[in-house]
């Protein structure tokens, strides 16, 4: 451990003891609170807004505010909060990134410094990686606070703006960085107040903070207009590039993402444009053409980079494996890309208005931030954003056995072993989830699969309207899941199947929704989840005894954290579990 580490961890303890003090405060009160009617328990969110207006602090509510939402949320979900939860919640509110392993319930431990926040007036943003999780925690843990008497909003990729404006008027709104950031942007452009979606940034609780605060923290969020640009040379280009060759006529630096044109090769260039000289003032721009021709050729590769989906270029998220609907490269390269794929080449844009999401979650009163691999970062974590990580205990004692790396000199023979793995453990009927790299592994793995015999799902950018079912049904006995880094953050396979899951599909079924009919949904919530619970029962006590989740990976990333991100998928809440990680020489 590094000095600069060893000070930073200093102070753990005696912030450990402050969360300890919190949650045996709120275990104090919790009797009082399980004692109230339905109706009293919601009329203390307003006695709360009252005693804030009068003076008190949200620090002086903290232990009354969590003993409410922990009873909320036992009448609503069938969930108690644990004591670490609430050491987590307090982390939250008082403005720390608490580092919870997976399966410790991070998704219910922000509904804490939310409702205590919201009590202010001012307004909480809820920040999660995807649309899915936003949409999915709005509903589920929305449920709590529309219990409490909270407005709960969420603002998803293709809603207009009246939309957006009323989901952020609500006391708690759910929503992406990406989102949150691109309104922000437009609210900048916007000519009037009217014209307004966002009423500042008061309070923010960011889900799986490393990705978003430091492995996206690089990127910046760009509103563009269209530029003029003619787009018949990225087609001339297209063609020009396929007849040079790889080390003969450029130079490719993969780890830098650069090219290098050699200059016997700008002869070639010439001739086939009908040009005298390439590098004349009139033909500067060419020089860009070419140079974009080359990276688009190189350097960005289908179904790892982008997809192409119904004759459209659409960016892979290399840190979530999602795609990035809307957005485009800059600078004539995604036009190059089109070229290259042979689609229709699109207009050239010019940036209009940017913002890195560094800059943007500085603007916010109070930050905190949830993760499983945060540790790592603290140091920057605590420089760039004055932000603290507290690592908060498990409820349960970690029991997964994470196994070192085997090691092939072929790929092929990587994938063979991984095949007779796979098999081998599926025919016994441990569940398994198999983490590859790109959109393209999975695909590959998917074929070998099929070819060999056995049943999967597979999960990817191409396939994630499905996202929901496959990921509650990947911890049942016998399935297969193959799965890019979608897999690897927010999702919770439970062993023997997701009981929530079931009972929310059972009253969709009915035709009930927790936002259009509230009240009869709670009613018939907790008998729903109980029926869910002891079907899955047994299923769960059989896969436990086969080992539980078994995690094998055909490669590492390049960031450790989300090497640990996929390992954090199995042994949750104390349940049994392995991983193992393949890799070859020619990876």
């Amino acid at each position: 451990m590094g000095l600069l580490d060893k000070i930073l961890r200093a102070g753990e303890g005696k912030i450990l003891r402050k969360l300890h003090a919190i949650a045996e405060a709120v275990n104090a009160i919790e009797e009082d609170f399980v004692a109230l009617t339905d109706a009293e328990l919601r009329d203390l969110t307003q006695e709360y807004k009252d005693r804030y207006q009068g003076g008190e602090s949200l620090d002086d509510l903290l232990p009354e505010a969590f003993a409410t939402v922990r009873e909320a949320a036992r009448r609503t979900l069938g969930q108690r909060h644990y004591d670490v939860q609430i050491m987590g919640g307090a982390a939250l509110h008082l403005g720390n990134i608490a580092e919870m392993r997976t399966g410790e319930g991070k998704t219910l431990v922000a509904t804490l410094p939310s409702y205590l926040n919201a009590l202010s007036g001012n307004g909480v943003h809820v920040v999660t990686v995807n649309d899915y999780l936003a949409e999915r925690d709005s509903e589920w843990m929305g449920r709590i606070h529309r219990f409490l008497g909270l407005e709960v909003g969420v603002i998803l990729s293709d809603m207009t703006p009246p939309e957006r404006r009323a989901a952020y008027a609500a006391d708690i709104t759910y929503g992406t960085n990406n989102e949150f950031g691109f309104d922000y942007l437009r609210d900048n452009m916007a000519w009037s107040r009217e014209e307004l979606v966002q009423r500042g940034h008061n309070f923010a609780v960011v889900d799986e903070v490393d990705s978003i605060l430091i492995d996206e923290a690089r990127t910046p969020l760009i509103i563009s207009g269209p530029a003029d640009q003619a787009t018949s040379w990225y087609a001339e280009f297209a063609r020009i590039v396929n007849l040079l060759k790889r080390d003969a006529d450029y130079e490719v630096d993969e780890k830098k993402k650069t090219i290098g044109v050699l200059e016997s090769t700008i002869d070639k260039v010439e001739d086939q444009l009908g040009i005298d000289n390439l590098y004349d003032t009139v033909n500067t721009p060419l020089v860009g053409f070419l140079n974009n021709a080359i990276r688009a050729k190189e350097l960005f590769k289908k179904d790892r980079d982008y997809v192409v989906i119904n004759g459209e270029v659409l960016i892979v998220d290399e840190h979530t494996g999602r795609i990035l609907s809307g957005r485009r490269y800059n600078e004539g390269l995604h036009q190059s890309i089109e070229a290259k794929e042979g689609v229709e080449i699109k207009a050239e844009n010019q940036t209009l208005a940017t913002v890195t999401l560094q800059n943007f979650f500085r603007l916010y009163t109070r930050l905190g931030g949830m993760t499983g691999t945060a540790m790592t970062e603290a140091s920057e974590f605590s420089q760039i954003y004055n932000l603290g990580v507290v690592p908060i205990p498990t409820n349960r004692p970690m029991v997964r056995l994470d196994n070192a790396d085997l090691v092939y000199r072929t790929e092929a023979a990587k994938y063979d072993a991984v095949l007779v793995d796979i098999v081998e453990r599926h025919e016994h009927g441990q569940p398994i989830l198999v983490g590859t790299t790109s959109v393209e592994k999975s695909e590959h793995l998917s074929k070998l699969l099929k070819q060999n015999g056995v049943p999967h799902e597979v999960l990817n950018a191409k396939h994630n309207d499905r996202e929901a079912a496959i990921v509650a049904q990947a911890g049942r006995r016998g399935a297969v899941t193959v799965a890019t880094n979608m897999a690897g953050r927010g999702t919770d396979i439970m062993l023997g199947g997701n009981p929530e899951f079931m009972a929310a599909a059972a009253l969709a079924q009915q035709g009930l929704s927790p936002i259009e009919d509230p009240e009869p949904y709670e009613a018939a919530w907790l008998p729903a989840l109980d029926v869910a619970k002891s079907s899955v029962q047994a299923e769960h006590d059989e896969v436990v005894g086969l080992g539980g989740l078994y995690v094998l990976a055909t490669e590492r990333h390049e960031s450790r954290r989300i090497d640990n991100q996929l390992r954090g998928r199995s042994g949750r809440q104390g349940d049994p579990g392995a991983t193992q990680f393949y890799l070859s020489l020619e990876d």
